[in-house]
């Protein structure tokens, strides 16, 4: 997200932390995120060209109300885009570290393809049962952020060898929108890749979780939303 909690929302609410160096595994970002105990009514989450992963371990829950007021407390998975309509994220005395995932390597890091997130906020719970419980534990204990970074990043290492990929044709047609900020056209990507337009959609839409000319709109807004706080 751009961001389910950034710094740039408010710096008077979080306290950021961000890692010394890039993660090992390409496509993926982190930062960490302290609550200062300021109440507040949450912040707008902004739609976001990635997956995100985020891992809470504080002493007072994360809490992520999404459009249908469906609501989310600890640790989460929210798809590419999250979907439609306003998600807000709010929550006391939390600590959490954010994981933004290319949904290139999201389906290896997660186990499950971003297509089944169908954009929604999910319990990281609901998709990794106990390790997950376990990873809070782990973080809790950890003494610095640089020590949980550094935790998170074997986890994701090892959870990336042993994944599913995504078809080569698909990370390139994926890299190649990024690189355009959206402003590319379906029909030349499949003909690039020699694909037809069918089969580009079905397998891009299947692996990535969006279809290709609605990951482009989502990679534009991104390049042409201000940053929050500027609207």
């Amino acid at each position: 997200m751009r961001s389910a909690v950034d710094e740039r929302d408010d710096p008077g609410v979080w306290d950021v932390a961000r890692p010394a160096r890039p993660s090992r595994v390409a496509g993926v970002s982190m930062a960490g995120f302290r609550d200062r105990g300021v109440t507040t009514l949450g912040h707008r989450a902004i739609p976001h060209p990635a997956v995100t992963l985020v891992l809470e371990f504080g002493s007072g829950p994360l809490i992520v109300d999404d459009a249908d007021g469906r609501q989310r407390r600890g640790s989460l998975v929210a798809g590419l885009g999250f979907g439609t309509g306003a998600v807000r994220v709010r929550g006391q005395n939390f600590e959490a570290v954010q994981v933004r995932l290319s949904p290139v390597v999201a389906h290896a890091i997660l186990g499950v393809s971003p297509a089944e997130l169908g954009g929604a906020v999910a319990a990281l719970d609901d998709l990794w049962g106990r390790p997950a419980s376990q990873i809070r534990e782990q973080l809790s204990d950890a003494s610095s952020w640089e020590e949980r970074f550094a935790l998170i990043d074997v986890l994701l290492a090892r959870r990336r060898r042993s994944g599913s990929r995504v078809d080569p044709e698909v990370a390139w047609a994926w890299n190649r929108i990024l690189a355009g900020r959206g402003q590319v056209r379906v029909d030349m990507l499949a003909a690039e890749i020699g694909w037809s337009r069918k089969r580009l959609w079905s397998r891009f839409h299947a692996q990535i979780g969006l279809p290709p000319k609605r990951a482009a709109k989502l990679v534009r807004f991104d390049h042409a939303a201000p940053p929050p706080g500027r609207r």
